[in-house]
């Protein structure tokens, strides 16, 4: 199965990134209903930073943001997997195509993970360069401000006291 589907599936809700069920059960080639029954006949095993159900106005924006129909057979808003549930998923549903397919996804999750570190780590080499630049912006204007002085003190130098020999005629 190419990873660019399994990622595809992978959604931000809540600040998490989750699956929906409905998405693992055609992963795992199981129906929606019976990968929920499973999870509901092993409840203990999904907390809710595990599993949660999406309120109605997350569904509808998830609907909206991936123009699926909203009309079809779901009663209810779809639960959610966060990446320890999907995790816990494995302990629930046994079956060959489950295991690898966890495994997988499991693999992807690390993957997304490392690439948001690699990025987290980009943007703050960035942030320093643009702090230095923004330094080096000050610094010249501090040197062209003495610069400014200077020409200004050789255009129009004080007047000077005259020093040598002084005579009274002058």
């Amino acid at each position: 199965m190419p990873d660019e589907l399994i990622m595809n599936k992978i959604y931000l809700v809540r600040g998490r990134k989750v699956m929906l069920d409905e998405d693992l059960a055609e992963l795992y080639q199981v129906t929606t209903g019976n990968l929920n029954k499973a999870v509901a006949r092993n409840i203990k095993r999904f907390p809710e930073d595990f599993l949660f159900r999406l309120t109605d106005e997350e569904f509808k924006n998830l609907l909206f943001q991936n123009g699926r129909a909203s009309w079809g057979g779901r009663r209810q808003a779809p639960n959610v997997f966060t990446e320890e549930g999907v995790a816990m998923l494995s302990g629930v549903l046994s079956s060959e195509r489950a295991i690898a397919v966890n495994i997988q996804i499991m693999r992807i999750f690390t993957r997304i993970r490392q690439v948001l570190s690699d990025n987290t780590e980009l943007r703050l080499e960035i942030e320093k360069i643009k702090n230095k630049l923004d330094n080096q912006d000050k610094n010249m204007e501090v040197v062209f401000r003495y610069l400014d002085e200077l020409i200004e003190k050789r255009d129009n130098p004080p007047p000077r006291k005259r020093i040598g020999f002084k005579s009274d005629n002058l």
